[in-house]
């Protein structure tokens, strides 16, 4: 399966790599002040826009199909073989498919349901900290 995707600049993922870093910090703050639904479409924006600074940085394209699940074969397509590859994956499957329960059948986001957001989360961004940087 080919994945959907346009050409980016490389230099892009610099600002792909903040944004995410701004929308996980907003989640943390977000899940202090016990603000859960917000907490958690944050975070998983973080690791929608840490995807696409993958894909831009290694291969010079951000996905541009219609379902955020198309990131996952682009991800699949770029980034080198590793132990841990098909689990962040997995982790980042679980983050879009919370989104989606969310997002189109009207579900909020509780306490237990953001702490897991966060441990998906922190997987999938372990795994891309262990991207090679080059």
């Amino acid at each position: 399966m080919k994945a959907v995707s346009k050409k980016a600049d490389v230099s892009k993922h610099r600002d792909f790599e903040k944004i995410s870093k701004d929308f996980a910090d907003g989640s943390e703050s977000a899940y202090t002040f016990e603000y859960y639904n917000a907490a958690g479409v944050l975070v998983i924006h973080a690791a929608i826009a840490l995807a696409d600074s993958i894909t831009v940085k290694l291969a010079g394209k951000k996905c541009s199909g219609n379902s955020h699940y198309d990131i996952i074969e682009l991800l699949r397509q770029v980034t080198p073989s590793s132990a841990n590859k098909n689990k962040a994956l997995e982790q980042f499957k679980k983050l879009i498919d919370h989104k989606n329960q969310v997002s189109y059948h009207g579900d909020i986001y509780f306490k237990k349901d953001v702490d897991k957001l966060f441990k998906y989360f922190t997987r999938f961004k372990d795994w891309a900290e262990s991207l090679p940087k080059n």
